[in-house]
Parts: C-alpha cells; structure tokens; sequence
C-alpha cells in the first residue's frame, strides 16, 4: 500500500488520539472494562514464592515521588519505585524494570514482586536483582484521579505516548535517565549483561517492555509481556512482521494473554498475541507463550511469576 491509499484510509491516525469515545458499529473501546475482571480469572491466584513459608530477609523499597524526566518527557512527574535486594550489594546485580510499576508492587496484588523477589533470591531460585517500578508520566498540572474515577485524557495520552508508541525514546528514557538516576542514588552496580536484564509490563506495558528490548537489545535481553497491546494503538499491530522480517535479535521473551483477553476497535488482545508467538516460533526465538482463560489484567502472570523468572533465568 503506498503512503497516499494509506493515509486515505485513516491508518496514520491514532484512534484514540483523534476518535475518542467514538463508537463503529455500535461498537466501543471502552468495552475493554468489560476484560478487566472475567469469570477465567477465577482460578487464578499469586504464585507460590508470593507465599514464602518462613520469615525472610526483606529487601528495601525506596520510593521517588513526583520525579521528574530532565529531557526526555520534559513537563512530566512520576512515582519511582526500588526494590533493593536484603544483601550484599556490592557485586553486579541482575534488573527487572517494572512499567505501571506501583501494580506490580503492590503487597497484596497479583504479582507481589518484591516478596517474590525475596522468595526466590533467598531459596536461591534466581540470582540477586534489583527491581525498578515505573509509573508513567504524569502531565505537569494533572492530578490522579480518586479511585473509582477515570484519569484525564491528557493522562492516558501521555501514557500512552510512552508505551504505544513504537521507537527507540522509552529505552533512551531508561537507559540514560532513569536507571542512571538510581544507580546514582543509591550506590548501586547493576549489571550491564543484557542476559541478566529484563524489562516487563502490561497491556500498553507489554508492548512498551517489548519494544524497548527490541530497539535496544543490549539494554535488555529478557522480555515478559502480560497481556501485551500489539493491537492498532501506535503501530504495535506491524510487530508480527518485523519480527518474521528482521534478523533476529539476542532475546528471551515470554508472552501471556487468554481467552477473555480484550477484544475491541483497536484489536484483539488474545489474536494480536498468538500472532505475536506465532511470529516468534516462526523466527527461530526462545520464547514462551502462556494463553489462559482469563481476560485483561495480572491474575494468570501473577500465577506463573515465579515461574517465569525462572524459565528466563534457569539455575545453572
């Protein structure tokens, strides 16, 4: 299709961006609300090391409120979580950075990181690592909204924005402001083996961990995608063919979704992520696919989190 028929039909426009709230068909986005919580997530439930049987060794948590980007998303304050593991930290540690990260922090979520984290470290599952939890941007001027409330659309744009989209600006983000600023910060080495690295999200996080190892594989070599939006958001619909069509690159990646994943204008969530397993098979990746029975959100990922850690990490 050349660039004039393809602008014609709309496909340089963001949905989102310029068709808010709009229903096709009777049809609306909004219906995602409706995978957020499903009767295939009743099964699931926290992993076993989010369950640890005796008393641990603690890691820290410390937490950056209202931190802001120097150049990168300029204008913009967000909450930057580290989880420092309880031991001596003066050797190279492993990573794991965490987008949306308060949801993967959260002490009685579906993932429970930190406690995993402290779980399998002590058992020695998984070598030491350090967890970073990013919150995306908030716009200067904008406040979250009270729970139970929608975020503003200067919010979700922004988010979006830092997520969706499908160039090289969020792991420059990472890599040259944010992990710098915590290295910095606390004193610690954090290894530079993107063997040793991972970067995880969901949904628009899914994507956003993905294609930041996938612009930058020596940054991370490790992928987790939770319910990942490779839907027609940003662009993160053509992944299936960059990766049949490009070389392939020094990457793990573990991939989720289920069977009342979201289904809606932008896309399916349960077919954009077979597409993108499918993708991965087809060019020759060490990859992992989960699809479960349930919809849009971490109750399967939280299920298998320790497991995952260790598929990516395997006792040697």
């Amino acid at each position: 299709m050349d660039l004039e028929t393809y602008q014609k039909h709309g496909l340089h426009e963001v949905f989102n961006d310029v068709r808010l709230g709009e229903k096709v068909n009777g049809r609306s986005n909004m219906e995602i609300m409706d995978a957020l919580d499903t009767p295939g997530d009743a099964h699931y439930h926290p992993c076993p090391a989010a369950f640890p049987e005796h008393d641990l060794l603690v890691g820290k948590v410390h937490r950056f409120k209202q931190w802001e980007s120097p150049s990168i998303y300029p204008d913009t304050q967000r909450t930057v979580s580290v989880y420092v593991p309880a031991i001596d930290t003066s050797d190279d540690l492993g990573l794991v950075v965490f987008q949306d990260g308060d949801g993967y922090l959260a002490r009685n979520g579906a993932i429970r990181a930190t406690t995993v984290f402290d779980s399998m470290i002590a058992k020695g599952d998984i070598a030491p690592v350090v967890g970073i939890f990013v919150n995306p941007g908030i716009p200067k001027g904008e406040t979250l909204p009270i729970e139970g409330e929608r975020p503003s659309r200067q919010i979700t744009q922004q988010c979006s924005i830092e997520y969706d989209t499908c160039d090289d600006r969020y792991v420059s983000f990472l890599m040259n402001e944010v992990i710098p600023f915590v290295t910095e910060e606390l004193s610690l080495t954090i290894t530079a083996d993107p063997a040793k690295r991972a970067i995880c999200g969901i949904s628009s996080g899914g994507i956003c961990a993905f294609n930041a190892a996938w612009q930058d594989p020596q940054a991370f070599g490790n992928v987790i995608s939770h319910c990942g939006s490779f839907t027609n958001i940003r662009g993160g619909n053509q992944y299936p063919y960059l990766i049949r069509s490009t070389a392939k690159k020094p990457l793990k990646v573990f991939v989720q979704s289920g069977a009342m994943d979201a289904n809606i204008i932008l896309g399916s969530w349960p077919l954009a992520n077979q597409q993108i397993a499918d993708a991965l098979d087809y060019a020759g990746y060490d990859y992992r696919f989960e699809f479960g029975t349930g919809g849009h959100n971490l109750r399967q990922g939280g299920t298998l989190f320790d497991e995952t850690l260790r598929w990516l990490w395997p006792p040697v």
